[in-house]
């Protein structure tokens, strides 16, 4: 992955509905018949509605704490984009977890994940006159890594080490689209957060709790669904998760220097990923959404 300057955030964001039909749902492994690349993605699907749901929360709390002044006006306009592209996200990932059901998978990360945020709010946030700042940072870590997937996925389409290239359509088209976006939306919780006055040392504790956090909920999720599919034990699934973690494109490689970068204390997202990756895709694939209304 490479790192660039500094560029400017985005200044809009479109809110797209996907041209896929889950409807009629998708086999088992439908990530090109990879047992560990099927429930990889399955369990991160898992997550995705509890925490767009967070995500969503947080910036709308932090947009209304900004003050009311024109530089602050270009931002909300950014949150109003972010939360439209996450609640399309989380729709979206919903009914693709109602199928997970119907094929005997079982969402152990999404509730343990509510559970998880309804005790930080009691305990934590509804205590502190400023808590949206704490779920801000937490919402600005999981973006950086949402989004350093999603630079993942696009920049080796077609490739060796694309995730998906076998995967079937309308998952395909569902993955590449959402990593778009997630690379397009990066920067909206962190210039909240960075707007609002949190600080370096705040931002950096949450974000060593989300890795470690996130890493155990998607090895936890991952090994569940690999044990109801009842491919737990083969050698094929042990043979294709290490190479997804450790091979030539393995993601313990991929995501080393974006994760350094975010320690740093002049660290911005725009600095991290290909600068127009996530709009060549979503211009070059543009008959496959239409915007929702005009753009936020």
């Amino acid at each position: 992955m490479s790192t660039h300057a500094a560029l400017p955030s985005p200044t809009d964001l479109t809110v797209r509905k996907l041209a896929v039909d889950l409807s009629k749902g998708f086999s088992r492994h439908w990530n090109g018949g990879d047992a560990f690349l099927t429930a990889y993605a399955n369990a991160l699907s898992m997550s995705f509605p509890v925490g767009e749901q967070f995500f969503i929360d947080a910036v709308k709390s932090g947009a209304k704490a900004l003050p009311d002044t024109p530089e602050n006006e270009d931002l909300r306009q950014v949150v109003k984009g972010f939360i439209g592209q996450e609640a399309t996200h989380r729709h979206l990932h919903g009914m693709y977890n109602a199928h997970l059901d119907k094929q005997g998978l079982v969402n152990h990360w999404g509730p343990r994940s509510q559970q998880r945020l309804d005790k930080g709010r009691r305990e934590l946030f509804e205590k502190s006159d400023k808590g949206y700042l704490h779920e801000l940072a937490i919402t600005a870590a999981f973006e950086h890594y949402t989004s350093i997937f999603g630079d993942m996925v696009l920049e080796r389409m077609d490739q060796e080490g694309d995730w998906f290239a076998k995967a079937e359509d309308p998952l395909k088209t569902l993955w590449r689209w959402h990593a778009a976006e997630e690379s397009e939306h990066k920067c909206v919780a962190f210039d909240l957060y960075q707007r609002l006055g949190g600080n370096h040392a705040w931002r950096m504790r949450w974000f060593w709790f989300v890795t470690v956090q996130f890493s155990t909920d998607v090895l936890r999720q991952t090994v569940n669904n690999l044990w109801h599919d009842k491919t737990l034990f083969k050698p094929s699934t042990w043979w294709s998760a290490g190479k997804f973690l450790f091979g030539r494109h393995g993601l313990v490689w991929r995501c080393a220097k974006p994760i350094a970068a975010y320690a740093r204390k002049d660290f911005h997202p725009m600095q991290v990923g290909h600068p127009t990756q996530a709009n060549d895709w979503l211009t070059q694939h543009a008959s496959q959404w239409t915007a929702v209304g005009a753009k936020a």
